[in-house]
C-alpha cells in the first residue's frame, strides 16, 4: 500500500493538471464574442443574441457595433431594449440592388451600435448580451457573418472579423456567424403532426364495429321472450268446462 500511494498521488496530480489545461482551453474559447440565433430557418425571422465578455484587465467595454450583411441584407431589424445602453440602427445604400420576395432593395440596415452609460459598462470578469430581431434569413446553407467591433474605455477597439478556415487553427478574433437551414417542406410525405385544434383532420377514423349478429341476437331474444310470455299466459288461464 505504501508503494502504490505515491503513484496514486502522481496520477491524481497529472489528471488534475490536464483538467486544468482543458478548462483553460474551454474558457479561452468561451471568451470569444459569438452569436446565438434562436432560429436558422431560411426565409424566416430570428432573434440573434450576441454574448460579449470583457477581456481587458484594465478597461471596460463601453460600445459594441455589429455590422450587418449587405450581400444578403435583412429587410427588417429591431433592437431589444436594455437598461443603461442606447441602441442605434444605421442604414446604408447596398453595393448592388438585391431582390427579396420580388421587391428590389437598394438600401437596408447596415449596422447596430450599442453605447453604455458610465454605470453599465462591462467590467473585468463580466459579460453582457445584446439581442436583435432580424430577417428575412437568406437561402439555406448560407453563412451569415456578423462582424463585431468592441470598444474599450481606454480607446482600444477589438474587431471580431476573422473568418475561420476548415482544417486550420481558430483565428484569434473569429467573426460571429451561423449557417442557415432549409425550411420545412409543407408538401413533404412525412407523417403529419397531430393538430389538437382540428384533430378530426389528422386523426384517422376508426371503423364502427359490425353489430349485425348482436342485433339478430337481440331480435331472437325478444321473440323468445314474447313466446315465453304467451305460453305463461296460456298456462295461467283457467280452462272452461
Amino acid at each position: 500500500m505504501n508503494i502504490s500511494t505515491p503513484r496514486a498521488l502522481k496520477t491524481v496530480t497529472v489528471l488534475a493538471t490536464a483538467a486544468g489545461l482543458m478548462a483553460l482551453g474551454v474558457g479561452a474559447a468561451a471568451a470569444h464574442v459569438h452569436v446565438d440565433p434562436a432560429s436558422t430557418t431560411a426565409g424566416g425571422f430570428s432573434e440573434l443574441t450576441f454574448k460579449v465578455p470583457n477581456e481587458s484587465e484594465t478597461a471596460k467595454t463601453t460600445k459594441l457595433t455589429v455590422t450587418l450583411p449587405t450581400g444578403t441584407p435583412f429587410t427588417s431589424v429591431s433592437v431589444k431594449p436594455m437598461d443603461g445602453w442606447t441602441a442605434e440602427i444605421s442604414e446604408a445604400n447596398l453595393p448592388a440592388p438585391v431582390t427579396v420576395e420580388g421587391a428590389t432593395i437598394t438600401k437596408a440596415a447596415a449596422s447596430v451600435t450599442w453605447t453604455a452609460d458610465a454605470a453599465h459598462q462591462i467590467g473585468l470578469h463580466e459579460y453582457q448580451t445584446f439581442s436583435i430581431s432580424a430577417g428575412r434569413l437568406p437561402a439555406a446553407d448560407t453563412t451569415v457573418s456578423l462582424p463585431v467591433a468592441q470598444t474599450y474605455s481606454d480607446g482600444t477597439v477589438v474587431n471580431w472579423n476573422e473568418a475561420e478556415t476548415q482544417g486550420q487553427a481558430e483565428p484569434k478574433y473569429p467573426v460571429p456567424s451561423f449557417v442557415t437551414t432549409a425550411a420545412a417542406d409543407a408538401n413533404s410525405t412525412a407523417a403529419p403532426v397531430a393538430d389538437t385544434t382540428a384533430a378530426s383532420s389528422t386523426t384517422p377514423l376508426t371503423p364502427a364495429p359490425d353489430n349485425t349478429f348482436g342485433i339478430l341476437g337481440l331480435a331472437a331474444g325478444a321473440l323468445g321472450l314474447a313466446a315465453g310470455g304467451t305460453a305463461l299466459v296460456r298456462t295461467r288461464t283457467p280452462r272452461k268446462n
